[in-house]
């Protein structure tokens, strides 16, 4: 019995350290500079792409959702935003931003199987040099360092603007909601997905749900979610945007992949050999928080965001109507 009390007591003060290490590891935001240098390290040493493959963003299952490869969903996702967005219905050499572009995956599969002309943008240098290292050089597709809160581009310069899961690394969801739809020509469309909190002045966060929440932020250099309904507000008070913003929710469609991003390193283990005990200890210290994401997804505390809206056709109109918002 006392053999049992002391390995127990060895277990507890294990686990103790490692929650300890784990919080005082975070990587909470402090500027778009922290941002850049995460995925800087990420892109670095290779294990994100490794397991997760040249889509750093979750994968579509269906719904109900199928049983599917991870990475294949990941694909799968691109082509069935294009078809909900109605990208799939317009013409080849379509110009399109790719916002948070990544590695550059759906700006390669936007480019190959829909003919588009694509600009991907990322904030990390390191991301840009092995995203153009991925793409054949006969795809219309070119990648820059820029910023989302500050695009460099001209108003008016894309048919479509394209995001995932871009929005949670922004600080100040308005500018970001303003720089998508500014960039965009009269009646162009925007389409977006992203990770966002249950509105919580619908039913406020408990004390529970607020940790795990700053975990969610902390971990990955968040500043913040929005909620789905609070943002469609934000693009809908740009002035920008003809009609309603249209939103859907994609977490059932999308709540497989969190578990399924683990399994991978179960199902991979020659990524311990590629990658040794220093990519092991770095693969095992972001399990917490995927199990986090997949209990926060699951429980309503998060929710999967579509996104769809259309520039005004009139830019005399829609810039008069944003200085109106913009005064009052």
């Amino acid at each position: 019995m006392s053999w049992f009390f002391s390995t127990l007591g060895v277990f507890l003060a294990l686990m103790t350290l490692l929650l300890a290490l784990y919080l005082i590891t975070a990587r909470p935001y402090q500027s778009s500079n922290s941002v850049a240098n995460s995925y800087d390290e990420w892109t670095e040493d290779g294990i994100l792409e490794f397991y997760w493959g040249e889509h750093i963003h979750l994968g579509h299952y269906g719904s109900p959702p199928q049983r599917k490869n991870f990475l294949a969903a990941k694909s799968d996702f691109v082509h069935e935003m294009v078809r909900w967005g109605g990208l799939d219905k317009l013409p080849r050499g379509t110009t399109v931003l790719d916002v948070g572009c990544g590695i550059g995956g759906s700006s390669r599969i936007l480019a190959r199987d829909y003919g588009f002309a694509v600009t991907g943008i990322t904030i990390s240098p390191q991301q840009v040099q092995r995203a153009q290292q991925l793409t054949p050089e006969e795809l219309d597709v070119r990648f820059l360092v820029d910023d989302a809160m500050a695009l460099s581009f001209p108003d008016a310069s894309f048919d479509v603007v394209w995001s995932i899961e871009a929005g949670p690394h922004m600080p100040d969801k308005a500018i970001f909601a303003r720089e998508l739809i500014r960039v965009l020509k009269p009646g162009g469309v925007m389409v977006l997905a992203d990770w966002n909190q249950r509105d919580d002045r619908q039913k406020p966060l408990n004390f529970w749900e607020k940790r795990v929440m700053r975990q969610l932020l902390d971990q990955w250099s968040h500043p913040a979610f929005s909620s789905i309904e609070g943002f469609s507000e934000l693009l809908a008070a740009t002035g920008l945007v003809e009609g309603e913003v249209i939103t859907t929710d994609w977490t059932e469609q999308t709540l497989p992949s969190w578990l399924d991003s683990i399994w991978q390193g179960v199902t991979r283990p020659e990524g311990l050999v590629r990658f040794g005990l220093s990519g092991f200890i770095k693969s095992l210290r972001e399990v917490p928080t995927l199990l986090l994401m997949r209990l926060a997804f699951s429980a309503g505390l998060c929710r999967f965001g579509m996104f769809r809206a259309i520039r005004a056709n009139s830019l005399q109109k829609s810039t008069k109507q944003y200085s109106l918002v913009s005064s009052s």
